[in-house]
């Protein structure tokens, strides 16, 4: 079963290094372990041998998955994003109706959401609030202690 994913060039940048990383240094440390824990004797029980089986193991399943991940991802042309409503790349200029705040995020896919760099997830419960809306529009989002309301302020590309 394929999902297709949409990221950012940057997003599918930092999951290449990630798995180049996986594979050209922890893949070598974990066999290392293996070794060192085989050469200290019977492996029956070896609690070591077994840790660090186990260690290689999950190694194995992060880099398949990321293998897959890549497999399945685009990347969006941002040019080509319509500005006149929120879509996944925009970035938008929100204003809190309960408090007044006004805050700036950009929504990305789920595996590039970094709150603290004003990225926020699509699949987030504003993200999913904000998506199809467009400047002047109100979004009403329900999260667990009631319901925020957001006005569109400005919609944008970097």
């Amino acid at each position: 079963m394929s999902n297709v994913s949409y990221y950012t060039e940057e997003g599918i940048k930092k999951l290449r290094k990630e798995l180049d990383h996986l594979k050209s240094v922890e893949r070598p440390k974990a066999s290392q372990a293996i070794a060192e824990a085989r050469d200290k004797g019977d492996l029956s029980e070896n609690a070591e041998y077994d840790a660090a089986k186990e260690a290689q193991g999950l190694l194995e399943m992060r880099i398949s998955k990321l293998e897959e991940t890549l497999a399945n991802a685009r990347v969006i042309d941002e040019s080509q994003l319509d500005t006149s409503k929120v879509l996944v790349l925009s970035k938008v200029k929100i204003k809190n109706q309960n408090n007044g705040m006004e805050m700036t995020y950009k929504l990305v896919a789920e595996s590039e959401a970094d709150l603290k760099t004003g990225k926020i997830s699509v699949n987030s419960p504003i993200g999913k609030g904000l998506l199809g809306k467009s400047v002047g529009d109100v979004a009403e989002i329900k999260v667990p202690n009631g319901i925020l309301k957001f006005e569109i302020l400005d919609i944008s590309r970097e």
